[in-house]
Parts: structure tokens; C-alpha cells; sequence
């Protein structure tokens, strides 16, 4: 593992010499692509660096225990916090060498459906809505509504929506599943907790040119828009529907006022979906190796569970609780995305007790 951080800081090197040669400046297709490269491995050669040199900062630290007792102390206390820095770089390097999804820097579609619950099952779907749309937020990415199909007490029957931003598939591939809250409604006097569901799908975004659909497979229909309880909000006919005959993949779009708009972004959702079905076709000839680590990303596979009375969410597929349930349904997911992710990289784990020189 060394020999491959060692020869990737190598060839980092040698791409940054050869963006400052003549000869490479006067060719933008090489530029482009030695970019491209230098991009692929900066972040992991980064924390290899910070790896090294926190390495450094130890060993050299470590001198000073055998010192007076007032030294001995302080540098014991540096020693801790550099440790610690250490080991969350040793973890960002694991996540950089594990195997790579080819559609980690894609933008997203997220599908969310309410399931088994009724009306608490559509408040948790905008539940859900909610904290994706914060996470991303947070992270400083775009969101954007495609589809709502609200319902009459707040919720969503269905809320289709895009994420755009840097890795966003590669962040939120793992939430594909299925969701379960368990609290007490607002209209439960007995104080009995439900259990609701909802589906939630994510899709990596794809290009018009990736996915062949002929014009004759495809039955587009067009009507007026609906609000709650499916009266009409909309004299003209605006909204769309289009059925991929082969598949029988059915998609509504009637958020915007354009039929054309619709069109667009129900053509951008059956992309999707045809991709993500061609996919899972590949992925089932692995089957073994697909269902390993965390788990599949079924859309029928309980993931989750957001226990509302305790406050605590637990993910199953890695066994772990998070006890700060409020914070989580506010978009802060990042530990348990990274528990997650750290579960993958199992299979790339560095040796901390490497020598660094």
C-alpha cells in the first residue's frame, strides 16, 4: 500500500512539472486531460502528505518524553491531538484507494415515496425531503423539485427532485432503501407509536447520448395539472405523462407551467431509471459481491429505522445507532454516511503502523 502512495505522489509530481512545459501548453486537448488526472489523485496525496508529516511531528515529539516531568506532560497532550489528526487522515486516505463508482461525481435524482403509514407515511416522505434537501444545503450543493404529488395533510404521496453538486451520487447512493419511522402521531390520544414507511431511490443523472430511446417506444400523454386530493390547479394541459412501452417505466412531471418544461425533466427521470434498471441487470450477474459490505441499496431493503420517543436512528446494515436524531432530520448525515462509507473501505485498509519517511 506504501509502494502505491509512494508512486502516486510521484506521478502527481511529474503532471504538475509537465503542465509548466512548452511543449504541453501548446496542446489544450493534453492539458485537459492531465487536469483530469491530477484531479483524480490530488485529494489522496494531500492526506498522504498530512499523513507523513503528522508521522514526523510524532516521532519528533516522542523525544521529548524523555525530558523533565513539565515537558513529558505537554508533549504527551500534543501527542494525542496529533494522533487523532492522524487517524482521521489514514481514513480519508482508505476512502480515496477504495474502488471507485464510475458515477460518484454525478448529479443525482432522489425519488421519494411514501409506504406503508397512510398520511404519517406521506409526513415522513417530506420528512425525508426535508433532510436531503438540508444535507445538500449544507454541503453547498443545488436542489431542485421535478415532481410533487402532495397530499392533503402536509405530506407527499411522491417528491421527485435533482441534488447537483461535487460527488453527490458518490455522498448519497447509500440511502437507496427503504426508510421506517416509528412515533406518535398528532392524532393519537392513546399515545401509541405507529410505524410508517417510505422508499427512497437515488439515481445518478445521465446524459441524453448514454441512453438510446426511440421516439417509438415512448406513449406521451398530456393533462391538466393536480393538487391535493387530485383536483385540477391548472386550465390548460400542462403536465405529462410518458409511458417507455418496453419497460412499461411510467413518469408524471406537472410541477412546472411549460408542457415543454415537463417534457424535459420526465425524460431526465426515465434516463435514469433506464440506466439504473440496465445497471441492476449487470449487478445481479455478481450478485454475491454486490450484496456484500452494506448491503445492495435495494429499494425494498429496510436500511433505517428513525425511532422519533428515543431519538436515536439506527442503520441495519452496519448495526449502528446515532443518538442525535433532531440534528440528523436537519441534514446532518455525515456520520452516518461515514460509517457507511467506512464499512466499503474495509477491504482497503492502511496498516497505521506503516514507516513514513
Amino acid at each position: 500500500m506504501v509502494e502505491r502512495l509512494e508512486e502516486m505522489e510521484r506521478r502527481y509530481e511529474e503532471l504538475i512539472s509537465l503542465l509548466s512545459s512548452p511543449q504541453v501548453i501548446e496542446d489544450r486537448e493534453r492539458i485537459k486531460a492531465i487536469l483530469k488526472e491530477k484531479g483524480t489523485m490530488e485529494e489522496v496525496v494531500e492526506d498522504y502528505r498530512e499523513y507523513k508529516k503528522l508521522a514526523r511531528e510524532i516521532a519528533n515529539t516522542e523525544i521529548l518524553l524523555k525530558t523533565d516531568s513539565e515537558i513529558v506532560a505537554l508533549a504527551q497532550e500534543e501527542i494525542v491531538e496529533l494522533k487523532e489528526r492522524q487517524k482521521i487522515a489514514l481514513s480519508q486516505i482508505e476512502k480515496a484507494l477504495a474502488p471507485q463508482d464510475q458515477n460518484d461525481d454525478r448529479d443525482i435524482i432522489v425519488e421519494i415515496r411514501a409506504g406503508v403509514g397512510g398520511g404519517e407515511a406521506s409526513l415522513f416522505a417530506a420528512d425525508l425531503f426535508r433532510m436531503y434537501a438540508r444535507y445538500a444545503q449544507n454541503k453547498g450543493w443545488e436542489v431542485e423539485a421535478i415532481s410533487q404529488n402532495p397530499t392533503e395533510v402536509g405530506g407527499f404521496k411522491e417528491v421527485i427532485f435533482e441534488i447537483r453538486g461535487k460527488g453527490t451520487f458518490g455522498k448519497l447512493k447509500y440511502e437507496s432503501g427503504v426508510h421506517r419511522v416509528q412515533r406518535v402521531p398528532l392524532t393519537e390520544a392513546g399515545g401509541r407509536i405507529h410505524t410508517s414507511t417510505a422508499t427512497v431511490a437515488v439515481l445518478p443523472q445521465v446524459e441524453e447520448a448514454e441512453v438510446d430511446i426511440s421516439p417509438r417506444d415512448l406513449q406521451v400523454e398530456f393533462f391538466r395539472s393536480s393538487g391535493p386530493g387530485g383536483q385540477n390547479v391548472n386550465k390548460l394541459s400542462t403536465a405529462v405523462r410518458i409511458i417507455h412501452l418496453p419497460t412499461r417505466i411510467t413518469v408524471v412531471c406537472q410541477d412546472e407551467r411549460s408542457q415543454w418544461k415537463n417534457r424535459i425533466k420526465a425524460m431526465k427521470i426515465l434516463r435514469a431509471r433506464l440506466k439504473s434498471m440496465e445497471e441492476e441487470r449487470k449487478r445481479e450477474s455478481v450478485e454475491a459481491e454486490r450484496r456484500s459490505q452494506v448491503g445492495s441499496g435495494d429499494r425494498a431493503e429496510k436500511i433505517r429505522t428513525y425511532n422519533i420517543p428515543q431519538g436515536r436512528v439506527t442503520d441495519h446494515r452496519v448495526g449502528v445507532s446515532f443518538h442525535n436524531l433532531p440534528q440528523i432530520m436537519e441534514g446532518n448525515l455525515d456520520d452516518i454516511i461515514s460509517s457507511l462509507e467506512d464499512e466499503v473501505t474495509k477491504g482497503t485498509k492502511v496498516d497505521p503502523g506503516f514507516i513514513l519517511a
